[in-house]
């Protein structure tokens, strides 16, 4: 159901700190113009966590609005709040969104029968497809394999973007999942050796700025042309380090902005990168050609 390359989009500010709508606007235009597979609004790379739910709300409607059928957009409606999560949920399905994206519940950090019931009652309250978000580095807890498949078996719970950063977990849950559950890359730099183990594509942050690249580079792998998409691996693997080079999303906001895609304006407690990491960010995108 989700092959391909999605895009974790940012959320663009003016300097009032308001949504920019006029570069959401732009910035869904030059996906959908370079060929990515989907849209993923409100994921961490919108910097949902400072979002209102009013405005995250709206941010959905937006992107629903921008993308108008054209590709599918798969909202982010995650929380460590199981009732929030099944409103923002609904909200997503009414506003015309294709899919949501759920995050594993952060900070509060449930036992694995938590996981299971948590994701297991949105799925039962919103008859959606539901990707679940393995990504501990943040949430602070892993969704064990044993957890995903149970998931795995809920009709409205369809894929996972695997973020553990663990090839033996995602090749784990590759080898036990039914057919029809999708597992995809979290990581933009472990998308060819999650294909070649049987994923099928990535929930991308580089996508935001090189589109049409990493459409290339995922069509490739998943046509099984591997020395091909081995090739453009090494040759985006400096971007792909480079864009983390601080907290996501700073860095790949900075980038867009030296494309005069947004303004580089970020809510606290995120800020403006280093000088010295903002001029090594510019060298690399220079380096492949994005500036």
């Amino acid at each position: 159901m989700f092959k391909g390359v999605y895009t974790a989009i940012i959320t663009p500010f003016n300097e009032d700190g308001s949504v920019d709508e006029e570069s959401l606007k732009n910035l869904v235009e030059f996906q959908i113009e370079n060929g990515i597979s989907g849209l993923v609004p409100c994921g961490t790379t919108g910097e949902s966590p400072t979002l209102s739910h009013e405005e995250h709300n709206h941010v959905v409607d937006l992107v629903v609005k921008f993308a108008a059928g054209r590709v599918p957009v798969i909202a982010g409606t995650g929380s460590n709040s199981t009732k929030e999560a099944i409103a923002m949920t609904r909200h997503a399905k009414e506003s015309g969104a294709d899919a949501s994206l759920q995050v594993a519940p952060y900070y509060n950090k449930p036992t694995q029968e938590g996981f299971y019931r948590h994701f297991t009652a949105i799925a039962d309250a919103v008859d959606i497809p539901l990707i679940i978000y393995n990504i501990p580095g943040r949430t602070g807890s892993n969704i064990e394999t044993s957890t995903m498949i149970r998931l795995s078996a809920h009709k409205n719970i369809v894929a996972v973007k695997e973020a553990s950063g663990s090839l033996p977990q995602m090749m784990d849950v590759i080898s036990q999942k039914p057919e029809g559950f999708d597992v995809l890359s979290g990581d933009d730099n472990l998308t060819l050796p999650l294909i070649s183990a049987g994923g099928v594509g990535v929930i991308s942050v580089a996508s935001n700025i090189i589109p049409k690249e990493m459409s290339e580079f995922v069509a490739l792998a998943n046509e099984g042309n591997f020395e091909e998409a081995r090739k453009l691996h090494y040759k985006l693997l400096p971007l792909f380090k480079a864009i983390f080079i601080e907290t996501n999303p700073i860095p790949i906001k900075s980038a867009l902005s030296m494309k005069g895609l947004c303004k580089e304006i970020y809510r606290l407690p995120l800020c403006e990168m280093k000088p010295e990491n903002k001029e090594k960010l510019r060298k690399v995108l220079k380096e492949n050609g994005v500036l």
